[in-house]
């Protein structure tokens, strides 16, 4: 078992964290796409929903049960999206930072739970959530070789539906 976790740790992966591959610059509304496993399995659909007045994004299973839905918040002073569970209630809300002198912040507070900070590159897919001093996931295009692909690697016991649903929120508010 030790030798299995350093292994994990020289690639850079925690033993048990589950990775997803997602393709950079899909995610828009109107669009929809698969968020793929590891193991290239159709793991998660983002279906996007077009013509609404606030832009919506709903996150399914693979069989399409809805699990989230990502709404942007309107008439905010900085950017705000809130995802709700698909039985109904606040799941999340991520609001960007004012000022972010040297790296992009952004804070994700979840109701009954301590806020996650994001913090890193963005744009670049080059970031990590973290719940205090504890990694939740991180998010990096250096697992692949695919230009327009980037990995979102989830520690153990987090939902990966929600910090999924977490990252297609903040790009898509990263690149409207």
């Amino acid at each position: 078992m030790l030798r299995r976790r350093a292994e994990a740790a020289q690639m850079g992966r925690e033993e048990g964290a589950q990775r997803y591959k997602m393709k950079e610059k899909l995610i828009s509304i109107g669009d929809d796409y698969w968020i793929e496993d590891e193991a290239g399995k159709k793991a998660y659909k983002v279906d996007g929903k077009a013509l609404r007045i606030r832009n919506t994004l709903v996150i399914q299973d693979s069989e399409g049960k809805d699990l989230y839905k990502i709404q942007e918040r309107m008439l905010r002073i900085r950017d705000t999206m809130e995802i709700e569970k698909a039985e109904g209630g606040t799941a999340a809300t991520i609001k960007k930072a004012l000022i972010t002198p040297l790296r992009d912040r952004w804070t994700v507070q979840i109701p009954d739970s301590e806020d996650w900070s994001i913090q890193g590159n963005i744009l670049a897919h080059e970031y990590r959530i973290d719940a205090g001093r504890d990694r939740v996931a991180e998010v990096s295009k250096k697992w692949f070789r695919l230009r327009d692909t980037y990995g979102v690697e989830i520690a153990p016991g987090h939902d990966a539906a929600l910090v999924l649903a977490i990252t297609a929120a903040v790009d898509q508010m990263a690149h409207d």
